[in-house]
């Protein structure tokens, strides 16, 4: 029945401009900009501040355009930093070289966040954990930590990597995602799919002596002593997280099969790698334990995926978040794939995201990576600027970290200039949990319409920080405007609208109030 409904709706999806019919207020819009290797910014061999700058403000305003609400944004690639208040050295992928800092004042992260919060984007920091070289032929700064403490290092496909079988690797990995979360106003920590690493043949996790040394809980396999390492890093960071700034969201993108059904009764119907067995990572027991605050896997298949097809994997989380919030991880780099038919198919991306919509336990979806909606690969970028994300959305509350919204705006004015139309508001009042406000949505209605901010499509604006002012330059002559705005809090809870304020455009300039 769920491939018949979405049938359907791909049938007449085009013909009724499917966001024009449903369009989500709330969904969670991700994606991730990659550092490593320069893969969507900073540009590979431009190390000057201000060009640097300026290529994040042009990925960050397509993002926006395209409907973008949050990005995934890479500050620490392996034992690295891509922000000043660090003790780790800066990245090579900054500067060309490691430890190499800025050649001016710039910290990458804190100027991502301002950039992203004056869009109505959230931004995520992205860490690997446990990656702390990428190759072999790198120079390592001296105050690299792998010459600071190279006993806690194993080396596995040409790269050094964290043992996550020592306790005091698990404390030092905390400490340094505390440092952002105490020093930076991020709105979420995210970790990718390395913990472990990836199988290659020939090659073995030097990790015995760990096992003989650490194993404080007498586990008998060495696989489930691995997986229970990974587990504890995961709580000891989200209680910590939690313990500091309880709004800081905290979600973990695993591969994209936790285990197959011929691995466990409970696993998906598919026939490839896992994260159980493959990566050590007990990706869905994070969910039940409710560790993370989201969960999102990788599921970079198509439809037509024999071992992974897209929709059983769908399916399978969705049965498995256990309450917390589930987005798809989407490979938007596989589009146009010319190994993969399916991938050549301009509707891929956007039947997954109609299929999500279909599944109320699927609150969003992330696109890996920019670089590849920023090219509009087989017009991807602007399908969901066109189409799909048309309208602006909301990230989905999330109600077991706080359930109560702020109180609504006071007087709200509305002027108009004879070009446009300026709104300006006063703060609300204090929240009932004292919460401060965040940010707010501005919304409006032409001639009459009924107010009604479920309407996706009535959203003007969304921005967060304390400006209480907007200026609205898309009037037109001889038409009413009916404009209110809500007010969000740091988990984007929104209040009541504001006492509405129509506003008659007309060739001199009026004051509106109501």
């Amino acid at each position: 029945m769920r491939l018949l409904a979405l049938g359907l709706l791909l049938l007449i999806g085009v013909n009724l401009k499917g966001q024009e019919v449903d369009a989500p207020k709330r969904e969670f819009r991700g994606v991730w900009v990659a550092t490593v290797a320069n893969i969507d910014w900073p540009t590979k061999g431009v190390w000057e501040v201000d060009k640097q700058k300026k290529d994040l403000i042009s990925i960050l305003d397509e993002h926006k355009r395209q409907g973008i609400n949050a990005v995934i944004f890479q500050i620490r690639p392996a034992a690295d930093a891509l922000y000043a208040k660090s003790g780790e050295p800066w990245s090579q992928w900054l500067t060309g070289a490691q430890g190499k800092a800025p050649n001016e004042t710039f910290d990458p992260l804190a100027f991502a966040i301002e950039e992203c919060h004056k869009r109505g984007i959230e931004l995520h920091a992205w860490f690997n954990p446990y990656r702390a070289t990428f190759d072999a032929v790198s120079a390592i700064h001296p105050t690299h930590i792998t010459k600071q403490k190279p006993e806690w290092f194993f080396s596995y496909g040409g790269k050094k990597l964290f043992d996550p079988g020592i306790p005091d690797v698990r404390e030092y990995i905390t400490q340094v995602i505390l440092n952002v979360v105490k020093n930076y106003d991020i709105d979420g920590v995210h970790f990718d799919d390395y913990f472990y690493p990836y199988g290659i043949k020939g090659q073995v996790i030097n990790d015995a002596a760990s096992f003989r040394n650490y194993n404080y809980e007498n586990i008998t396999s060495i696989a489930d002593w691995r997986r229970n390492n990974v587990d504890r890093l995961i709580k000891m960071v989200s209680d910590s997280i939690k313990h500091y700034k309880n709004y800081v969201k905290f979600g973990i993108s695993p591969f994209g099969i936790w285990q197959n059904k011929r691995q466990s009764i409970e696993g998906s119907e598919t026939n490839g790698g896992d994260s159980y067995h493959g990566l050590y990572a007990d990706s869905r027991k994070w969910a039940k334990e409710g560790w993370v605050d989201y969960i999102n896997p990788q599921i970079y298949w198509s439809f037509e995926s024999s071992p992974a097809p897209y929709a059983k994997l769908v399916d399978w989380w969705s049965e498995n978040a256990y309450g917390r919030h589930l987005y798809i991880g989407h490979g938007a780099y596989r589009i146009n794939d010319p190994k993969d038919y399916a991938w050549k198919d301009p509707k891929q991306i956007p039947n997954q995201i109609i299929y999500n919509r279909q599944n109320t336990r699927v609150q969003g979806s992330i696109y890996f990576s920019s670089k590849s909606l920023t090219t509009n690969r087989l017009g991807v970028s602007d399908s969901l600027a066109n189409n799909y994300y048309k309208y602006p959305s909301l990230p989905p509350v999330m109600l077991w970290v706080d359930s109560i919204a702020p109180y609504n705006p006071q007087n709200l004015l509305a002027a108009n200039t004879g070009k446009s139309i300026v709104l300006s508001w006063k703060q609300p009042l204090e929240a009932k949990d004292k919460e401060p406000t965040y940010g707010y949505v501005v919304y409006r209605f032409e001639n009459g319409d009924t107010v009604n901010t479920e309407k996706a499509s009535a959203i003007k604006n969304i921005y967060y920080g304390d400006i209480t002012s907007w200026e609205d330059k898309d009037i037109r002559p001889g038409n009413s405007y009916t404009y209110v705005v809500t007010a969000i809090d740091r988990m984007k809870n929104e209040s009541e609208y504001s006492i509405p304020v129509t506003i008659l455009v007309e060739e001199k300039a009026s004051i509106g109030k109501l």
